[in-house]
């Protein structure tokens, strides 16, 4: 993992990751020819926006409301082979590639809190894992639902 000298380095690092989220998310739905599909990762292209939004407040003031909460993991992901994004994907594709990018992101920030000294920056991160987390979770429930579940 990068290095990193001071807080606004970290911050511009996971601000530059969330709208790299953004732009995956956004591809997603471009190449996405099912209607639901779109809608979903046009969604999931809004929460990425905001967990940048929420950085860059943290960024300008300092100041960021965490919630105290716990994130289930079905671990559906983890036995999954890694596909690439096409503009044929199917709905099934899709939800896997969206579960392992949801994955690394909870990964980039559970690693960035444990680097973290300011317990300030430290709660960021973990909150900002957390969320990650829940998308993960969406994402398997979804799975879960509509393709385990019809086979």
């Amino acid at each position: 993992m990068k290095e990193f000298n001071n807080i606004t380095e970290i911050l511009d690092f996971a601000i530059a990751e969330e709208q790299a989220a953004v732009d995956f998310y956004l591809q997603l739905a471009t190449q996405s020819k099912n209607q639901q599909t779109k809608k979903v990762f046009m969604e999931y292209a809004e929460e990425e926006m905001r967990h940048k939004a929420n950085l860059l407040t943290v960024k300008e003031n300092g100041s960021f409301k965490l919630p105290d909460e716990k994130v289930r993991d079905l671990k559906i992901a983890e036995y999954l082979v890694d596909v690439k994004p096409t503009a044929n994907m199917t709905y099934q594709d899709a939800l896997i590639l969206a579960m392992k990018k949801e994955k690394a992101a909870f990964r980039m920030y559970s690693r960035l809190a444990e680097k973290a000294d300011d317990p300030g920056v430290k709660a960021l991160f973990i909150n900002l894992a957390m969320e990650e987390s829940r998308h993960k979770l969406a994402f398997e429930i979804e799975y879960d639902d509509f393709i385990l579940k019809e086979n």
